[in-house]
């Protein structure tokens, strides 16, 4: 009996070891998230040294634009996007395919940071790993990995999730091929294979080795914490479970890490678990940091749980509201206690203001949050209509062709049959290569029109009206007007512009040049208000 007791004693004084632990932890963390601007000075004081040193080698040197990449990678999507881009163009100028190849890794990594899983994977078809050292072979195995493991999380269906699972976890084994024994990546990728392959019942022996006998960088222990905090998922360790993510968070606001998961889990579980304030805390410094980074995808399932912790916060507002006017009722009835009861009723009516103070300003951020999704679901309406006419009229453009060239070639093989070769080049002679552009253009012309009525006018709404470009009949679109409904359907590349419309790249470019400074807006205004034009 003593035994049984000093048992249970331990068992509760460990319960609440942990569970101060962790509410000291959270409250860490909130200072932490007060400080993030005091951790983020030293690294956009970096950035900007690293930026003046790269303009002194007149920005074109890979090395410089690389670690301007990494810098910005877990930072700031679009920025580090630009450079990736750079490397990309300065690897291609001088045709160096290991560096190609490296630019379209770091790409790639980008690219499914933020949750763009089908350019990720259309990326990745493009890199053959035997141009690659072996640092970044196994860099493109981990990111294959990933991008798997993250399509398989996000998917959410059981048909497809053990296939992806599958394919990540074989990835994973061609990254550990490459790994060092004992180094920070085999035990990482080890941990990470555990995680994939849904081994939390088992002991997290990699990760903890990590934590334990390895000196890490405050991000790589953001990130191993992280992955650690996958393997006690039970409710008994929910306490070391959140103390976990907490401290994978902290270690990325130190970092300046702002492409995180820590607390975007963390404030799911602090609200499953009926902790609405801290969750409503975190979940909204989850959803800045995504807004920040540009991580769609993230932003999209912090908007699917934010308005379910902002009802639940009003709910319980409305019952304390609810309790209050029962409680004021009945103490009312006291004549003697009315004293009392007044100040009671003004001390909690000062809470519930200021509660419904935050029940509004919730109110504002959600109807802030239904007008950016009538946005989505227009640019989805117009994408929806853009593909359906253009796949349309591709089919029907390429069908015609077909049928051109199945033509030609019975004409041509009765003819060489016949041994009447003299008549086989008039015939080839009669298909007008001209005549052919011109009807592709024309078609693509009447396409465009019919999606996007309003484009000319709105067009030269942005020019001077004796600078003002309308199409002669029976022109639908000239050259000028063709440009700039291919950068609206998307096409910003003047290479890409340049090869569709069969001209020079330096053509287009002077064109675009020419109507933009004829423009009466900024170029900036310009290229907005171009993109800006509706569909039907």
């Amino acid at each position: 009996m003593k035994f049984f007791l000093l048992i249970l004693l331990y068992i509760l004084l460990f319960t609440g070891t942990l569970s101060a632990q962790r509410d000291s932890l959270l409250n860490v963390l909130k200072v932490e998230i007060s400080n993030k601007e005091k951790y983020e000075k030293p690294k956009l004081l970096k950035i900007q040294q690293m930026k003046a040193n790269l303009a002194s080698k007149n920005g074109s040197n890979f090395e410089s634009l690389l670690k301007l990449f990494e810098e910005y990678e877990y930072y700031q999507f679009d920025s580090a996007y630009r450079y990736g881009v750079k490397l990309l163009e300065v690897s291609s100028a001088i045709q160096d395919k290991e560096k190609i190849s490296i630019s379209k890794v770091k790409i790639s990594s980008l690219l499914l940071h933020a949750g763009m899983f089908k350019e990720t994977f259309d990326l990745l078809k493009e890199i053959n790993p035997s141009l690659l050292n072996k640092n970044y072979r196994y860099d493109y195995y981990c990111l294959k990995s990933g991008a798997y493991s993250n399509l398989a999380i996000y998917n959410g269906n059981s048909n497809f999730t053990e296939t992806y699972n599958r394919q990540a976890i074989k990835y994973l084994d061609s990254a550990l091929t490459l790994c060092s024994p004992n180094s920070f990546e085999e035990l990482f990728t080890k941990g990470n294979r555990q995680v994939v392959a849904g081994e939390h019942n088992q002991r997290p022996v990699y990760f903890l080795k990590l934590l334990k006998n390895y000196t890490l960088t405050e991000h790589q222990r953001a990130r191993v914490l992280t992955g650690l905090a996958a393997f006690y998922q039970d409710e008994s360790q929910n306490d070391i479970r959140v103390s976990l993510l907490v401290e994978s968070a902290i270690f990325d606001l130190r970092s300046s890490v702002r492409e995180t998961l820590a607390t975007l889990l963390l404030a799911e579980d602090l609200f499953s678990h009926g902790h609405l304030e801290d969750a409503y805390t975190f979940i909204q410094h989850s959803r800045e940091d995504a807004e920040f980074y540009g991580n769609k995808l993230r932003k999209l399932k912090i908007e699917s749980v934010y308005p379910e912790i902002a009802s639940q916060i009003n709910i319980v507002a409305q019952k304390e509201k609810n309790r209050l006017m029962i409680y004021f009722l009945s103490i009312s009835s006291l004549t003697i206690l009315i004293l009392l009861v007044s100040f009671i009723i003004f001390i909690q009516l000062k809470k519930v203001r200021a509660k419904e103070r935050i029940i509004e300003q919730k109110n504002i951020e959600l109807e802030s949050f239904n007008t950016q999704l009538v946005h989505i679901n227009d640019k989805l309406r117009e994408y929806a209509t853009v593909n359906e006419k253009y796949i349309g009229y591709f089919f029907e453009m390429v069908s015609g062709y077909i049928l051109k060239l199945d033509r030609l070639k019975r004409s041509v093989e009765r003819k060489v049959l016949a041994k009447r070769y003299s008549e086989v080049l008039p015939t080839l002679n009669a298909i007008d290569i001209k005549t052919e552009r011109a009807l592709l253009f024309n078609t693509f012309d009447r396409v465009f029109i019919s999606i996007f009525p309003n484009f000319v006018q709105a067009f030269n709404e942005l020019l001077k009206q004796e600078d003002q470009i309308w199409p002669k009949a029976p022109e639908v679109l000239n050259i000028d007007l063709r440009i700039f409904a291919l950068i609206r359907l998307g096409i910003n590349d003047v290479k890409a512009i340049a090869t569709i419309l069969e001209y020079s790249e330096n053509t287009i470019y002077v064109y675009k040049m020419r109507i933009k400074a004829k423009s009466i807006v900024s170029s900036e205004e310009f290229d907005k208000s171009i993109m800006s034009v509706k569909a039907v």
